[in-house]
């Protein structure tokens, strides 16, 4: 049977690669969009500086903490065991999983809709592996995991949020002089920032480079991180221009000025996050069915993905948020609460905290709905009717549907390529 892949090694390689690419794309147009929507909402960013962020650190993210998801995405939804004779069966659904996921966000993306990429792909790998393995296959306490954590998510996001916005109002906006109470404070969260990002990295990223350091170098070195960070985000404060008359309009202006420099921070901050928890969506599948085919069908050989895959996937999501990524920049930015940099700063921060928890414990939660929660805690720490209303029932009721449609496609398309190559 094995030949089957023999034969058709380099099809499936190629098809692999295209669909993955497709599916990046996807998500850069979907939920990267989402995580600079709040940068670019709150105007501390303009479209094109977020591109270039985004660039960068979600290659980063992906190529150095993208790993640990990976692995669940690639390994713990089915149990491939049960393959034993049919290993092909497995790089169909993979193909199927990723081909549905990606046409599920690009009609997302087309309405504007701030989907999961995550529920996607996981949604179509548990429905191929269901109709086209068998139900026993799929693990479903790994996957009522997963879900659970979609509920948890935005839940503890929100409550970050929440208490982030209210610690900055009760620190910085309430007092007699904001602009000097922005000044002595944001450095410091700034600091906080360049230690998170620099944490996981350490502790989780640079374990595929081969690098392990002992845990309380990896905190020493992120605290030194952490304040050359700040020092450069005080240097920036420092070059502000301030316009009193700009005040008598909105009394907060020039003090949020000095929030559009943090906010530039927070942006990295979930840009890498989203690289290191999201690229494997796209590219755990991709993986699987490398590993497969170059193993002629065997599929209990462990392997690092390798990294022009990680690359692959990177590069894609990037594209994706460059040609079609406004639309839900639109939603997340000014659709669900009006932002400010601090509004945007508070619900950024908090999202990126929680997924970077998520990513080290392998757990692939969503980043929209972690990001989404965020915005909802930022905008209920102003009062209900912040909210609009009608922006998060439309994004509630996508998120229910993204689950059925992933794995309606994948179920479709797993028959299709079975049909074609055997």
């Amino acid at each position: 049977m094995e030949s089957i892949l023999v034969q058709n090694a380099t099809t499936f390689i190629a098809l692999a690669a295209i669909f993955g690419l497709f599916m990046a794309w996807g998500i850069g147009a979907n939920d990267v969009a989402n995580a600079m929507g709040t940068s670019v909402g709150s105007k501390a960013l303009s479209f094109k500086q977020a591109v270039m962020i985004a660039a960068v650190f979600e290659l980063a993210g992906a190529i150095l903490a993208g790993g640990e998801v990976t692995k669940t995405v690639r390994k713990g939804i089915i149990d491939i065991s049960s393959l034993g004779t049919t290993p092909e069966l497995l790089v169909y659904g993979m193909l199927a999983s990723l081909l549905a996921a990606g046409i599920w966000l690009l009609v997302a993306s087309r309405m504007g809709w701030p989907v999961s990429t995550t529920h996607s792909i996981v949604g179509a790998i548990v429905g191929f592996g269901a109709v086209g393995i068998g139900v026993d296959a799929v693990y479903w306490i790994k996957v009522g995991t997963i879900a659970a954590s979609w509920v948890t998510s935005p839940l503890l996001a929100g409550a970050l949020a929440f208490f982030l916005f209210r610690n900055i109002q009760r620190l910085i906006i309430n007092t007699d002089n904001p602009i000097n109470s922005a000044k002595k404070y944001v450095p410091v969260y700034i600091f906080a920032v360049g230690f998170l990002i620099s944490m996981v990295t350490m502790v989780k990223g640079l374990k595929h480079v081969g690098i392990k350091l002992p845990f309380e170098q990896d905190v020493l070195l992120s605290v030194v991180i952490g304040m050359v960070i700040a020092v450069i985000g005080k240097i920036m404060i420092g070059r502000i221009k301030f316009d009193p008359a700009a005040d008598k309009e909105f009394h907060f202006a020039n003090m949020e000025k000095i929030f559009g420099v943090l906010m530039i921070f927070t942006a990295m901050a979930i840009a890498f996050a989203h690289g290191s928890n999201d690229v494997a969506n796209a590219i755990g599948p991709v993986a699987a069915i490398v590993g497969i085919v170059q193993s002629a069908g065997e599929i209990a050989v462990k392997s690092a993905t390798p990294i022009w895959i990680l690359m692959l996937g990177g590069f894609g999501i990037v594209f994706g948020l460059m040609t079609y990524g406004h639309k839900v920049i639109a939603t997340v930015g000014s659709g669900i609460t009006e932002l400010t940099p601090s509004r945007g700063f508070a619900a950024t921060l908090a999202a990126a905290a929680t997924i970077v928890f998520a990513s080290g414990t392998g757990l692939p939660v969503s980043t929209t709905h972690t990001l989404v929660g965020g915005v909802l805690g930022v905008g209920l720490a102003r009062g209900i009717g912040a909210l609009n209303g009608n922006v998060v029932k439309t994004i509630f009721m996508s998120w229910i549907v993204t689950l059925p449609a992933g794995a309606g496609l994948s179920i479709m398309f797993f028959f299709i390529f079975k049909g074609i190559f055997t």
